[in-house]
């Protein structure tokens, strides 16, 4: 229900409405280097010496500064010199190049590829498809085709997916008791021969599998390499879903909620509940389902032959 203050003035609708002013000014300092200047140099700077290292003019980069401070990237002194400015521990820590839990090829995703994509998010409501086409001019025939459509941008979508793994695979990982699989094989989002050709190569594996748009097809189908020679789950085989669980009562969480929003715009799948996914696994003859909420940004539900 909404509060009398919403109402009176509409706080949570005016910062819905500059969120993504939010989202340009984190990566854009990200792309500029802001973060990694101030790591480098262990010290405060000015707005003035940030500019001239990073070659930028020196009022874009004061106003980038300050937000970034509003937003507590950031943090400012005031000396008779003149403001000073340093990393905030979460900045040094996620928004660095050189650090182990760095986020930065994800913001660097983000703000050249996703980004454009959903400036045509109303364009992928209205057709119920991805809007590389009209982002890029590329076919949305094959979404994962267009998401690696050359190697740089290959390189940038696997970088981002690294960096999102290191600070939640521990997570994924340890949430079931994995000891009575002998191999683990990763088929990753691709999906189509590649993933069939490596569970051929292990075919006494647990699969784990990073995004399942088309779950029952895959698994109905057994991974199968050539048509005449079939492979299948032995007993005791399984996959492991990674993925992002939405609520059974579909309310929330929110960021799931835009990731499904997200999986639109760019590929053509989307986020579903625990109940949802084990329905499809169940179709597809897999048993003994586990679901495991991690509380970060991937959950796991591991299904068994």
């Amino acid at each position: 229900m909404d509060s009398t203050e919403d109402l009176d003035y509409p706080q949570v609708i005016l910062q819905y409405s500059s969120g993504f002013l939010v989202s340009k000014v984190m990566f854009t300092a990200c792309e500029l280097g802001v973060f990694d200047l101030l790591l480098e140099t262990g010290e405060p700077l000015s707005s003035d010496a940030i500019a001239a290292r990073l070659g930028t003019s020196t009022t874009g980069m004061e106003r980038l500064l300050d937000a970034c401070v509003g937003l507590k990237l950031l943090a400012v002194e005031l000396t008779q010199e003149g403001a000073l400015y340093r990393n905030a521990d979460i900045s040094n820590i996620y928004l660095t190049k050189s650090s182990p839990k760095s986020q930065y090829h994800i913001m660097m995703y983000y703000s050249n590829t996703v980004y454009l994509c959903w400036h045509y998010l109303a364009d992928a409501v209205r057709e119920g498809r991805n809007q590389y086409e009209r982002a890029f001019g590329i076919s949305s025939e094959d979404p994962f085709g267009a998401m690696y459509r050359s190697e740089e941008e290959m390189l940038k979508f696997m970088a981002g997916q690294n960096s999102v793994w290191g600070i939640c695979g521990r997570d994924v990982l340890s949430a079931f008791d994995l000891s009575p699989f002998r191999q683990i094989c990763d088929l990753g989002g691709g999906g189509g021969a590649l993933a069939r050709e490596c569970v051929s190569l292990y075919p006494n594996s647990m699969v784990t599998i990073y995004d399942l748009p088309k779950v029952v097809q895959v698994a109905k189908e057994r991974f199968v390499p050539h048509e005449e020679h079939r492979i299948s789950f032995h007993e005791g085989g399984g996959v492991l879903l990674v993925e992002s669980l939405l609520n059974e009562d579909k309310s929330g969480p929110l960021e799931t909620q835009l990731y499904s929003m997200n999986m639109l715009v760019q590929t053509e799948g989307k986020e579903r509940t625990a109940a949802e996914y084990s329905k499809l696994l169940e179709a597809a003859g897999f048993g003994d389902i586990q679901v495991k909420r991690t509380g970060k940004l991937y959950d796991a539900v591991l299904g068994r032959t």
